[in-house]
């Protein structure tokens, strides 16, 4: 047996999930391909590498502790956001887009830790949030000089 969300996050998640499969299904119907080496290809396939991994992972089997299996459930569902996030502030041109992402990763770290403290569960290892990325065709180590923080 599976637990499922309550509506409210179900609802928020299908609308996500929608969006995405919108954004999919006009690109199919493009007549023009995405280029395979493309920025908006590499984005593509992390997001939804992103969206499959959140998925999969929360699937829960039940512990019969409706606060851990809660927090087990949004743990994955939180880090989604986070990893969805820093793949448009990778390929995203948007500043403001960029912003509200950066906003998203520090604000889904926070609440991933607050709901382990919340169950007695130790916090997450401390690392820097990844708020600053560039393309992974970019030299390592290089940033967007044009990215505003």
């Amino acid at each position: 047996m599976t637990i499922r969300f309550p509506r409210k996050p179900v609802a928020i998640l299908a609308a996500v999930i929608l969006a995405t499969a919108g954004a999919c299904t006009a690109l199919a119907q493009d007549p023009s391909p995405i280029q395979t080496d493309s920025p908006e290809a590499a984005y593509l396939a992390e997001n939804n590498a992103a969206m499959d991994k959140m998925m999969a992972d929360m699937e829960v089997k039940p512990s019969g502790d409706v606060d851990r299996d809660f927090v087990a459930m949004m743990t994955p569902h939180h880090q989604g956001a986070i990893d969805m996030a820093v793949a448009v502030l990778k390929y995203g041109k948007n500043e403001q887009l960029k912003r509200i992402a950066q906003e998203i990763i520090v604000d889904q770290q926070q609440e991933i830790a607050a709901m382990k403290l919340a169950i007695g569960d130790a916090l997450p290892p401390s690392a820097p949030a990844p708020t600053q990325v560039s393309p992974k065709t970019a030299p390592a180590g290089s940033m967007d000089p044009n990215m505003k923080m």
